[in-house]
């Protein structure tokens, strides 16, 4: 089983993978329409969103959160500003 390099998702399903490609790294949540991988700041807004919604934090509080969830993948182990 793979884990996605840009949020750590576990890929276990073909339709996990960024357009159902095994050979991608990451998957089909990080990935653009044209399977791409999303850049930095495309994942991190997703991701407070994604915390905003299912957690209920405070926008700033859910980019932070993000921010240091991010830090520790290895697709953003060399991204500059994140604070950790």
């Amino acid at each position: 089983m793979k884990t996605c390099i840009a949020c750590g998702m576990p890929m276990r399903e073909t339709a996990d993978f960024a357009l159902g490609d095994p050979a991608k790294d990451y998957c089909v949540h990080c990935a653009r329409p044209d399977g791409t991988m999303q850049s930095y700041e495309e994942k991190l807004t997703s991701m407070s969103a994604f915390i905003v919604r299912n957690q209920g934090l405070d926008q700033g509080v859910a980019r932070t959160a993000a921010c240091r969830m991010l830090a520790a993948l290895p697709a953003w182990k060399d991204q500059p500003g994140a604070p950790l």
